[in-house]
C-alpha cells in the first residue's frame, strides 16, 4: 500500500485560486510574494481576481497552477509521498514535491516554459483536439497514416483515460484528422480552446528553450520515485529526470500508463494536489479499485 500524489496542468485553473492559501497562511502568502517577484509581475493578483481570460494566457496558466499546487502541497500536514506524477506543467511541481527542484528554480523553469510555449504556438500555429470512445491503437494509426497522406503534423499529445485521448497538430492537421476519427467511429473529436499543438513537434522552438535553461538548473536526485509523462514508468536519476522533461515539450503525456505503472508498484491512495479535481476524475475511469481525494 502505497501512497501517490498527482498534480495537474494546464486547464485546471480558475478564478480565485489560491486565494484561501494565501489569506489563511502567513507561510503561504511569502511564497505567493516570492512568486510574484520571480515572475516579474503580480501573478497572485491575476490569481485572485483575474477573468477566465486572463487565466488561459498560457504564460499566466502555467506558473499560477504551479503556484497554487506547490503551495497546497507545503501546507499538507506531513506530507510525504512514496510516489509521484504531474499531468504535463503539473511534472513540475511534482519534482518541487520530491525534491528534485527547488521552489524557486521550479519556478523559474516554469515561467520559461510557459512563454516559450506560447511563443512556440506563434511560431507554428496548430491546436488541439479531444477523441472521445475510440482505441488508442485506432488513434495512433490514423495520425500516422494522414502524416504520411497529408504531411501535415498529427499526432496523439494526452493519453488521459482509457476512451480519452487529446491529438495535437497543425491546424489543418487536426481539422482532417476530427474528420477521420469521427469517420472510424470516435464518438466525439472535438476542437479545443487552447493556444497551440502543445506536445507535438510544433513545440521544438519551446524545448530548445527549455533545454538550455534545464542544463542550468541544479536538479537533485528524488526523494520518492517520479513517473514521467514521457517514459510512464518510476525515475530516480535526475539526469534522466532532465531528460524527460525536456522531451515531454514535442512527446506524449501518458497519464493512463503512467496510474497503471503507479497501481501495479502498489499505489493505493491518490491525492492530487492543486488546484481543480481533474486527475481524480480520470484515475476513477483509468482504475475503479483505488481511492483518490484532493486537496487545493
Amino acid at each position: 500500500m502505497k501512497h501517490a500524489y498527482v498534480f495537474p496542468g494546464q486547464g485546471s485553473q480558475f478564478p480565485g485560486m489560491g486565494k484561501n492559501h494565501y489569506d489563511q497562511s502567513a507561510f503561504a502568502k511569502k511564497l505567493f510574494e516570492q512568486g510574484n517577484e520571480i515572475a516579474g509581475f503580480r501573478l497572485s493578483d491575476i490569481m485572485f481576481t483575474g477573468s477566465e481570460a486572463d487565466l488561459k494566457q498560457t504564460n499566466v496558466t502555467q506558473p499560477a497552477i504551479f503556484l497554487h499546487s506547490v503551495i497546497a502541497f507545503k501546507t499538507v500536514d506531513n506530507a510525504r509521498p512514496e510516489m509521484v506524477a504531474g499531468h504535463s506543467l503539473g511534472e513540475f511541481s511534482a519534482l518541487v514535491a520530491n525534491s528534485v527542484l527547488s521552489f524557486e528554480d521550479g519556478m523559474r523553469l516554469v515561467i520559461i516554459r510557459s512563454a516559450a510555449m506560447q511563443q512556440a504556438c506563434i511560431l507554428n500555429p496548430g491546436t488541439m483536439a479531444a477523441v472521445l470512445a475510440l482505441d488508442d491503437v485506432q488513434v495512433e494509426t490514423i495520425c500516422k497514416q494522414l502524416e504520411k497522406e497529408t504531411g501535415e503534423i498529427l499526432v496523439p499529445a494526452n493519453y488521459n483515460c482509457p476512451g480519452q485521448i487529446v491529438i495535437s497538430g497543425s491546424l489543418k492537421g487536426i481539422e482532417i484528422g476530427c474528420e477521420r476519427l469521427k469517420a472510424a467511429g470516435a464518438r466525439r473529436a472535438v476542437i479545443l480552446s487552447v493556444g497551440g499543438a502543445f506536445h507535438s513537434p510544433l513545440m521544438e522552438p519551446a524545448r530548445e528553450e527549455l533545454k538550455s535553461a534545464i542544463e542550468k538548473t541544479t536538479f537533485y536526485n528524488p526523494t520518492c520515485p517520479v513517473y514521467q509523462n514521457i517514459i510512464a514508468k518510476a525515475v530516480l536519476d535526475k539526469e534522466e529526470i532532465k531528460k524527460n522533461l525536456i522531451d515531454q515539450l514535442t512527446g506524449p503525456v501518458r497519464w493512463t500508463q503512467s496510474i497503471v505503472a503507479m497501481i501495479k508498484d502498489g499505489a493505493t491512495h491518490f491525492t492530487e494536489i492543486g488546484p481543480g479535481k481533474v486527475l481524480q476524475g480520470l484515475i476513477a475511469k483509468i482504475d475503479k479499485t483505488v481511492n483518490a481525494v484532493g486537496v487545493n
